[in-house]
């Protein structure tokens, strides 16, 4: 509930995993131990192979960042179980002051909900009728106060009948002495044994002596004793059945943690009950929420990295609360409604900025997160090739893969040989690195592959061509554009779709057949971005 999210853009790619995981790292080594470490997309091959070669697990998905149940302070009541008595549900309820209470099957999951008013509207009921059924022995001990006479006899778990007080009148009165009679009483010996003698359902004898000899002729009749009026018994005896037969199961309205505040909202609106169940992913009851709740959603709290642009971010950005941006790319337009830190700093990648902060905080990161943060580094600056390259992020890196005990030579070639790239479609390349940015009302889409040897990329431009066509479509963009940046080339091979004038004078180019190299550009951010943001503005 008190989580700190920390999570990079939603294509992420290693530095933006690695971000999270170190600055996560980082603040719960200072004892903010409520950072959590997650992702909003899927893990390319590339992050997933530096992830294991370090041994660390991905981050956790989330889907998006929208307020949920589970963000909500709804309230905590006790919980019964169905097998209680309605007294003790009642004064639980007056005690705690609560209107209404979950009840619960043995497993904790919902059987129902109990309100005031079910158990008023049962207690007007017994006023025109005095028969129970199936009352559990056990249930009437604990209402009456009571103690059983003949506890070691045979006699039934349950009982039931027609409530009888019964006046020196009685005695003669063949539908109050009968098998199917509960017969309240005082110290009344004749009376007594003619109700034995009848086998009354239950004997309940009041405020008396317990005398030694009605054990002798109690046969299977139970007799109860008990410390209360016979006007007080008779009224609390109803309240002996179990709390399932009083509460409301029908058609019950519940909601998960997972669910969504703005579809519970919808829910409200057509329904009208005073308050609903909220049960966790196995479904046992957790709490209960009601219309007030829903006034002022705590939001999660999220720091973001390595991207500070809205369309990068997670969806459902709007209804969250930003603590920090770290990143190292152009400021977007991503609001907050009050201020906050933002670092931003022109260096090559984000876990450059990072490894900074542990330094400053003066916290020594382990190998593994050394190493990590090192390839991440690499990564980012294509080997130090990228001209997002600052000699901050070669002494960093370099003091990282100190740390670590590592090559940063053998880290980069492992870094960036494409393997199973053949058993992949084009799609799913596509998507390894891919981001969509919005300038002067143009939208694009451009992903970057980043290899050692493009030549197996280069011979599947028909697939991209037709894959990006598709793209453009269907998301209505300007320009959709892969760049498959070759490391030993120290260049990208571009092919795009639309905007073919665009293009031409952004880069100073004349393609072939929607393709050309660029000589020395490695960076989507520094270098293809600024030419298209020159040619707009």
């Amino acid at each position: 509930m008190n989580e700190i999210y920390v999570t990079g853009h939603r294509n992420p790619d290693t530095d933006s995993i690695a971000a999270a995981m170190a600055y996560a790292n980082l603040r719960n080594a200072l004892g903010d131990r409520e950072y959590k470490a997650v992702r909003i997309g899927a893990i390319n091959d590339e992050t997933n192979n530096v992830l294991k070669h370090f041994g660390f697990d991905p981050p956790e998905y989330i889907q998006n960042m929208r307020t949920q149940v589970r963000d909500l302070d709804f309230d905590r009541p006790p919980e019964l179980n169905r097998s209680v008595t309605v007294d003790l549900a009642w004064r639980t309820m007056r005690e705690g002051k609560i209107a209404t209470i979950p009840i619960l099957n043995e497993d904790c999951t919902l059987y129902g909900m109990l309100s005031a008013g079910d158990i008023a509207t049962y207690d007007m009921q017994t006023i025109y009728s005095n028969h129970i059924d199936g009352l559990p022995l056990f249930n009437l001990l604990s209402v009456l106060e009571g103690q059983l006479v003949n506890e070691f006899g045979n006699l039934p778990e349950e009982v039931s009948g027609n409530v009888c007080i019964a006046l020196p009148q009685s005695y003669d009165d063949p539908t109050m002495m009968s098998e199917n009679s509960i017969v309240i009483c005082g110290n009344q010996p004749k009376l007594i044994k003619q109700a034995l003698q009848a086998n009354v359902s239950c004997l309940i004898i009041c405020q008396a002596d317990i005398s030694p000899e009605l054990t002798e002729h109690a046969g299977p009749t139970p007799i109860v004793f008990t410390p209360l009026d016979a006007r007080k018994t008779a009224r609390v005896i109803h309240q002996a059945i179990p709390v399932e037969r009083v509460c409301h199961t029908d058609d019950i309205i519940f909601f998960h943690l997972s669910d969504y505040i703005d579809d519970v909202k919808e829910t409200l609106l057509k329904s009208r009950f005073r308050s609903y169940p909220v049960l966790d992913d196995k479904s046992h009851v957790v709490g209960t929420l009601s219309r007030f709740h829903l006034l002022s959603p705590r939001r999660k709290r999220v720091v973001l990295v390595d991207h500070n642009e809205a369309s990068q971010s997670v969806p459902g950005l709007d209804q969250v609360e930003i603590l920090e941006i770290i990143d190292h790319h152009r400021l977007a337009d991503i609001q907050t409604k009050q201020p906050i830190s933002v670092r931003n700093e022109a260096v090559g990648s984000t876990n450059t900025i990072i490894s900074s902060m542990y330094q400053e905080h003066g916290v020594m990161p382990s190998p593994k997160m050394a190493g990590l943060m090192a390839a991440a580094i690499l990564s980012d600056t294509v080997m130090f090739k990228s001209p997002t390259c600052t000699k901050r992020d070669v002494a960093m890196a370099e003091r990282l893969a100190r740390i670590a005990n590592v090559s940063l030579e053998d880290l980069g070639k492992e870094l960036f040989s494409v393997s199973g790239a053949e058993n992949k479609t084009a799609e799913e390349l596509f998507k390894t690195d891919y981001k969509q940015f919005h300038i002067s009302e143009q939208n694009i889409g451009v992903s970057q592959i980043t290899c050692a040897d493009s030549s197996s990329l280069v011979a599947r431009h028909e697939e991209f061509i037709e894959m990006m066509k598709k793209l453009k479509k269907n998301n209505d963009f300007d320009i959709v554009m892969l760049m498959i940046t070759d490391v030993l080339l120290e260049g990208s091979h571009i092919y795009y779709v639309g905007g073919d004038d665009d293009i031409k004078q952004a880069f100073s180019v004349e393609p072939v057949d929607n393709h050309f190299f660029l000589k020395g550009v490695m960076s989507r951010k520094k270098q293809i971005i600024p030419m298209l943001t020159a040619l707009w503005g």
